[in-house]
């Protein structure tokens, strides 16, 4: 298995739909870079976000998630609460092939101010929105900016298929259109 180059990840946006909207080079002007880098695509965040909020005192459970633990909210920026986190839905839209596996994570200029993406990876033939969890590990409120650079996608092709992908096994977030909860 080996990490694939910028060429390779250009020719599969192109020819198979791996990546949409596409950005063919990295765009950094007055932004946080976003685009195709050297052996990896920065993805942007959107614009709509749920906030982490401890109102209700709910007990985060991954099995049993309780969606009034979020707060919806839309906009250009989206400001984390200290010690809290957001989930987001990326701008771009992924297809990824059988032979393929991506591992997402965090730009270097967030997690320098303590913000952190987790790492997370998209297996072969998953396809959707990716939901991306953002922490605020500070003890001061801190911000996200929409429609720019948040994480970035590294992507890794095997000798060979897999013998089960994602698709084959009905994975529960195949095919996510919005920012998806905790599923079981």
């Amino acid at each position: 298995m080996g990490l694939k180059p910028d060429h390779w990840i250009r020719t599969m946006a192109r020819e198979h739909g791996m990546i949409e909207p596409f950005v063919e080079s990295q765009v950094r002007n007055g932004v946080i870079s976003y685009g195709v880098s050297s052996y990896g695509y920065d993805v942007r965040i959107g614009n709509q976000f749920k906030i982490f909020t401890n109102v209700f005192s709910a007990i985060v459970d991954p099995k049993d998630f309780d969606p009034k633990s979020m707060v919806d909210f839309e906009g250009d920026v989206c400001i984390i609460p200290p010690n809290s986190f957001v989930l987001g839905k990326t701008v771009e839209y992924f297809r990824i092939p059988r032979k393929v596996l991506t591992v997402c994570l965090g730009k270097s200029s967030y997690a320098r101010c303590g913000l952190i993406v987790n790492v997370t990876p998209f297996e072969p033939e998953w396809h959707g929105y990716v939901t991306l969890e953002i922490s605020n590990t500070t003890p001061l409120p801190a911000k996200i900016y929409a429609n720019e650079g948040i994480a970035q996608v590294l992507f890794f092709e095997a000798d060979e298929e897999c013998e089960t992908s994602y698709a084959d096994k009905k994975g529960k977030y195949q095919g996510q259109q919005g920012i998806v909860l905790p599923k079981v």
